[in-house]
């Protein structure tokens, strides 16, 4: 997918000028490439760690012994019918045939949803740090197949009881968060400034696929093959992407076995004048007093609230205010997640266009990404509670919340890598840190709320969601920038 515009660009960057045209052009092979087929492989082990991690939302309808909410949702509406509720009690009379179920009340639903966040926080800056010195390779590839692992033995882990299930989630979490950040470092030396985007959303798309199966056939497994069977068959993916990541992903295109001379050139002399070597010290002063970074650091908190919830909480909403059955409950949210899935892809490959047209400067494209990113989605939070009674309507503004949603991956959710590429495994870490603490404390406040008042809970959820939503976008849009910080280069941390 390349232009003129952006092959001249190769050519004002390249550090002697003398890149050849004929070799830039054809390392422009848009998604036939190398660093495209590693967007890829990075895209299915992102897959793999969140259909793991979704697993447990679509199982724990048929793990406990009801799903339904105690109370009427609303004092004026009708419930289900009683061929629904026939229906229902038949469906949970199979699945307690094919697996064992438990006594969660949703209280101890929410803390098993949330437990793979409450280790998280203490993982990602370590491995960040580690992953900017040394690569990234063996920290994704050993990460990737602990969490597989771990995956094959959650329904031991049920039967022997909550605090073991809970503990295995915890170490679970530790070992994707590893994954999710240490990705990063990657890019830094294998995505050309013009194709940033497009390569990272491309990769990060695998976060949505991975739901988006998990929800697909999750519900048909549950009331076919018993709720273990999810867990076994999402496990032995990831252990089967783990092992396809380590002879085919390395850490910088100069050491890859499999690109061409022209491609390599390409992207080398396309960071050429980026400052992205690593280094053992860090400007933690500096780092402090950034406000551009604080900007990046609280919409990660308060984007990750509303992200969170809706993740482990569609499937349930779904299954309990708009009255689907489990099958139906995860069919519907995973369209949500497929609707979101062809969005990302979309953003990126438009923040690349407009960036290399110059239609806008990157901190428009970043500031402009996550004003729509944040406002649509706090407009369908507030509208669900009072079309509740409509699925069909519920469903599409569901759908129109899950693709404006995507929106942030182009703007302040990648906004790191412009203010300090040098420190960007680092920097996601720490941002992790944030997204992580956000979601432990979201989806528990979430279950608290829901379970303590079934008519107004959903309702005081999403509107918590938006008023922590707003203030953080409101906070990004004044101090975000798009350009190298000046702590951030190699003269400025050899004088710190």
């Amino acid at each position: 997918m390349s232009t003129r515009a952006e092959v001249k660009g190769v050519g004002a960057i390249s550090s002697d000028g003398n890149l050849n045209t004929a070799h830039a052009q054809t390392s422009r092979k848009g998604f036939c490439s190398v660093r495209h087929g590693l967007a890829l492989i990075m895209h299915l082990c992102n897959f793999s760690l969140n259909s793991q991690k979704m697993s447990l939302s679509i199982a724990i309808p048929a793990m406990v012994n009801s799903t339904a909410w105690p109370g009427p949702l609303n004092a004026s509406t009708e419930g289900p019918s009683a061929h629904s509720r026939d229906g229902w009690n038949g469906t949970l009379r199979q699945l307690k045939a094919v697996a064992p179920q438990y006594d969660w009340s949703p209280e101890i639903q929410g803390i098993l949803l949330s437990s793979t966040n409450y280790g998280s926080f203490l993982a990602p800056i370590p491995t960040g740090y580690i992953a900017g010195l040394f690569g990234a390779k063996y920290l994704v590839g050993v990460s990737l197949l602990l969490s597989s692992i771990l995956a094959l033995f959650i329904p031991l882990a049920a039967d022997a009881g909550v605090l073991s299930l809970i503990v295995l989630r915890i170490v679970q979490g530790i070992a994707q968060v590893m994954v999710l950040t240490s990705q990063f470092s990657i890019w830094v030396k294998w995505a050309p400034p013009l194709e940033k985007s497009q390569l990272i959303n491309i990769a990060l798309s695998g976060e949505l696929m991975g739901p988006f199966i998990t929800l697909l056939v999750g519900g048909f497994l549950c009331e076919t093959k018993g709720w273990p069977s999810i867990f076994y068959i999402f496990g032995g993916i990831g252990c089967a992407c783990s092992f396809l990541w380590f002879p085919l992903a390395y850490d910088d295109p100069i050491n890859h076995p499999f690109i061409s001379a022209g491609e390599k050139e390409y992207i080398v002399c396309s960071l050429a004048q980026q400052d992205c070597s690593p280094g053992w010290s860090l400007p933690i002063k500096a780092m402090i007093k950034s406000l551009p970074l604080w900007g990046i650091l609280v919409f990660y908190f308060t984007g990750f609230w509303t992200s969170n919830i809706l993740m482990a909480y569609i499937p349930t909403y779904i299954s309990s205010v708009l009255q689907a059955n489990l099958r139906d409950s995860g069919i519907l949210s995973a369209l949500l997640l497929g609707v979101a899935f062809i969005s990302t892809i979309l953003c990126g490959l438009l923040a690349d266009f407009l960036h290399s047209r110059k239609i806008f400067r990157l901190v428009t494209i970043r500031k402009l990404s996550t004003a729509i990113g944040v406002l649509v989605p706090s407009v369908v939070l507030v509208s669900l509670y009072w079309v509740r009674s409509s699925i069909s309507t519920s469903m599409g503004l569901l759908a129109l919340c899950s693709a404006a949603t995507t929106f942030c991956q182009t703007g302040a959710l990648i906004n790191f890598l412009d203010i300090a590429p040098r420190y960007t495994s680092f920097l996601r870490g720490l941002s992790q840190v944030f997204g992580h603490l956000s979601g432990a404390i979201s989806s528990t406040v979430a279950g608290f709320l829901i379970s303590q008042d079934s008519e107004f809970g959903w309702r005081n959820v999403f509107l918590i969601s938006v008023s922590i939503n707003m203030s953080g976008l409101v906070f990004y849009l004044i101090f975000s920038q798009a350009k190298v910080q000046d702590w951030a280069t190699e003269q400025t941390v050899t004088q710190l």
